[in-house]
């Protein structure tokens, strides 16, 4: 007999039932406005009981701010072009066209409006690449970047003008504002 203890379970049940979870999320978002969305909604979606999101996940804040995290980890290739402007035009472009997305829309803007840490979900991989590529500059002998201020200038407007605006935020769009961020670098 196996001991217990040294037994690894690969996903197992909390794992199937937290993508069940995350799977309604996105499908209740896709179908209704976010304010109608509530933990027992979700469990049925999910064919749960209702206490298991209250005990796992307390609020659909917290919900929210899971799937997010969930949903913006690792899910865009950090690009190595060779040169800052090379990795930057890419990277922005990538995001540009993740957030155009209705479905990835619709889970920001829910999960920006359930409270700060939402928001934080929602950005916080993003921050991680884009601190990555100004690392990898600096690696290469280039120009000492600081990160929140290139996340101000590249990923406010970005996120701004997708989340707040009817304007879409394209990959296009994005280059030119990846032009205009090291067009004041260079600028004494």
């Amino acid at each position: 007999m196996a001991d217990s203890s040294t037994q690894v379970r690969p996903g197992g049940r909390s794992a199937k039932v937290r993508a069940a979870v995350h799977r309604a999320v996105a499908e209740l978002l896709a179908e209704e406005e976010a304010e109608t969305l509530t933990l027992p909604a979700v469990a049925a979606r999910a064919g749960v009981h209702p206490t298991t999101l209250y005990r796992r996940w307390g609020s659909i804040a917290q919900l929210l701010t899971d799937v997010a995290g969930s949903r913006f980890t690792d899910d865009l290739v950090v690009p190595d072009s060779g040169s800052l402007a090379g990795d930057l035009r890419r990277w922005l472009a990538d995001v540009a066209t993740d957030v155009a997305d209705p479905d990835t829309l619709a889970l920001m803007r829910a999960t920006i409006g359930s409270g700060p840490a939402g928001g934080c979900a929602c950005v916080e991989d993003r921050h991680r690449q884009l601190a990555a590529i100004i690392q990898r500059e600096q690696d290469r002998g280039g120009t000492a970047i600081d990160v929140e201020n290139a996340a101000d200038f590249l990923l406010g407007p970005l996120y701004y003008r997708a989340v707040f605006t009817p304007e879409p935020a394209t990959a296009d769009w994005a280059r030119t504002l990846v032009t205009t961020y090291l067009a004041t670098l260079s600028t004494p």
